[in-house]
C-alpha cells in the first residue's frame, strides 16, 4: 500500500513549483518541506532538556480541542518542550494565538513526502506523538513507528461516512491504524466501532471529549467596542445576541428570514429588547458575500475584520478564533452546517457557556453530543419551517431560557475530567519503546 501511495506523490510531485512560484504558497510550503527546520533545533536543544510531545491538528476544529490538553501537559508533566503543527493556514493562525502562549513552538506541520517527514523528525526528535482527531498520513506515520516513536490519538470520532470508507479501503487505513500504541477515543459508540475495524481492543480506549474542557472563554470581543485598532461599533450588550456559528451556503437565508421575523415578534414582547446577530460562515472568505445576502432580506451587516462603525444590527463573524467568545455574548445559539447535509458542527463551545442551542437534523458528526443535548434539555432540533418559531419562544420565555441554560451547563460539568485522564496515559506513554 505505502509503496503505491508513494507512486502516485512522486507523480504529483512535479507539480510543487507550480506551488513554489505563487509567493502566497512559497514560505509555508518550503516549511512543509522541512527545508527550514535550523531554528527548530536552536529552540527545542540550546539549554533545554526534558521529553519532546510532538501534537498535530488539522484545522480550527481541532487546534480548539487540543487547548486545555496542551495547557494541561504544560502544567503538569515538566519540563517537557511542547511542538504543535497544524495543517491548514486557519488552523495555524489559531494555534498561534490559543497554543503559542504555553507551547515551546507552533509550525505548520510537514508534506507527507517521506524526505519532508524525515527533515521534522530528525530536527523534533519527539519522544511522543499525539493526533488529534483526525489527520491520518501514511508517510508521516510509517516514519514515526520505524522511530519507535509512541504514537496516540486523542479525541478521535468515527462518523458514519468515516467508519463506510474506513471499512471499504481497509488496506490503506488499517496500516496506519496499526502505527498507533494508543487509540483514545470520545465515545464508546466510537470506542465500538474502531475495535470493530480490526483495531485491537486493548489499544483502543475512551477517554472522553476534551471539547468538553475548553474554557468559558478567556478574552471576549465586545460588541460597542472593539479594542485595537478597530473602530467602535454601534452596538450595546442590553438586546438578545442570537449567534450562529460555523453555518454553510443554504443556511444563511433561513437564518436572515427568521432573524427578520423574530425581531419583529421581540419587539411586541413585554421587554422589548432588540434583537441581534452574529453569523460566523464556516468559511471565513464567505463574508462579503453575506453581507450582500443580508441587504437582500432588508437588513444591514457589518464585517467584524472592516473597522468600519455602522448602524447595522448583524455582524458577520469573518475572524479567525473569535466565535467561542462570542458565544458568551449569546442569548441563544444556532449550530451551522446542520440544516443542509454537511455533518453539524460542535455544539460544546456554545452549550459551555450555558446557551440554549438550536441545530437542524443533519448533526451526524457529533450524533452523540447532540443526542446528549437534546435528552437534557439543552438543545432543540429545528427546520427551515419552526426555526424562527422556536427561537421566538426561547428568547421570550425567560423561565424555559433559563431551564435550558442550566441543562446545558449540568451536561458539560457531568462530561468535565477528560483532561486528567489524559494527562495519566501520557505520562504512561512517555519513554516507551515499542
Amino acid at each position: 500500500m505505502i509503496f503505491l501511495y508513494n507512486l502516485l506523490v512522486a507523480a504529483l510531485l512535479p507539480l510543487l513549483p507550480l506551488v513554489l512560484f505563487r509567493t502566497k504558497y512559497r514560505g509555508r510550503t518550503l516549511e512543509r518541506l522541512g527545508l527550514q527546520t535550523q531554528h527548530i533545533r536552536d529552540i527545542l536543544f540550546t539549554a533545554k532538556s526534558g521529553p519532546v510531545i510532538w501534537l498535530h491538528a488539522l484545522s480550527v476544529g481541532e487546534v480548539t480541542s487540543a487547548l486545555p490538553l496542551v495547557k494541561a501537559i504544560r502544567e503538569n508533566i515538566c519540563p517537557a518542550r511542547i511542538v504543535f503543527t497544524a495543517a491548514t493556514r486557519s488552523g495555524r493562525v489559531l494555534a498561534e494565538k490559543l497554543i503559542k502562549p504555553h507551547a515551546d513552538l507552533v509550525l505548520y506541520s510537514p508534506l507527507d513526502i517521506t524526505c519532508a517527514v524525515r527533515r521534522y523528525l530528525d530536527a523534533i526528535q519527539p519522544n511522543l506523538f499525539i493526533l488529534v482527531e483526525t489527520d491520518f498520513w501514511p508517510n508521516w506515520l510509517q516514519q514515526l513507528h520505524k522511530r519507535q516513536v509512541p504514537v496516540m490519538l486523542v479525541n478521535g470520532r468515527i462518523s458514519a461516512k468515516s467508519f463506510a470508507a474506513y471499512r471499504r479501503f481497509a488496506f490503506f487505513f488499517q496500516p496506519m491504524f496499526r502505527c498507533f500504541d494508543l487509540l483514545s477515543m470520545q465515545t464508546e459508540h466510537d470506542r465500538r466501532l474502531m475495535i470493530e475495524l480490526g483495531n485491537p481492543a486493548e489499544r483502543v480506549i475512551c477517554l472522553g471529549n476534551l471539547k468538553y474542557e475548553v474554557g468559558r472563554g478567556e478574552s471576549c470581543i465586545r460588541l460597542g467596542s472593539v479594542s485595537g485598532d478597530r473602530k467602535d461599533r454601534p452596538y450595546d450588550d442590553t438586546g438578545h445576541v442570537w449567534v450562529c456559528g460555523s453555518t454553510h451556503p443554504g443556511e444563511e437565508e433561513l437564518i436572515f428570514a427568521a432573524f427578520k421575523k423574530v425581531g419583529a415578534y421581540l419587539r411586541v414582547c413585554p421587554d422589548n429588547l432588540p434583537l441581534q446577530l452574529i453569523i460566523a460562515p464556516r468559511k471565513i472568505e464567505r463574508g462579503s458575500e453575506l453581507v450582500k445576502l443580508a441587504h437582500q432580506f432588508g437588513l444591514t451587516a457589518d464585517l467584524r475584520s472592516s473597522g468600519t462603525a455602522t448602524n447595522s444590527n448583524v455582524l458577520i463573524l469573518d475572524t479567525i478564533g473569535e466565535l467561542a467568545s462570542c458565544y458568551r455574548l449569546a442569548r441563544l445559539a444556532f449550530i451551522g452546517g446542520s440544516m443542509v447535509a454537511e455533518g453539524g458542527h460542535n455544539p460544546i463551545e456554545a452549550a459551555v457557556q450555558g446557551v440554549p442551542v438550536l441545530f437542524g437534523p443533519h448533526m451526524d458528526d457529533f450524533a452523540e453530543i447532540a443526542s446528549d443535548l437534546l435528552r437534557c434539555g439543552g438543545a432543540h432540533i429545528v427546520t427551515a419551517e419552526n426555526l424562527a418559531e422556536i427561537a421566538s419562544r426561547i428568547l421570550a420565555d425567560t423561565a424555559l431560557h433559563a431551564a435550558m441554560s442550566q441543562a446545558a451547563q449540568t451536561l458539560v460539568e457531568q462530561q468535565r475530567g477528560s483532561v486528567a485522564r489524559h494527562v495519566q496515559v501520557v505520562r504512561e506513554l512517555m519513554g516507551k519503546k515499542k
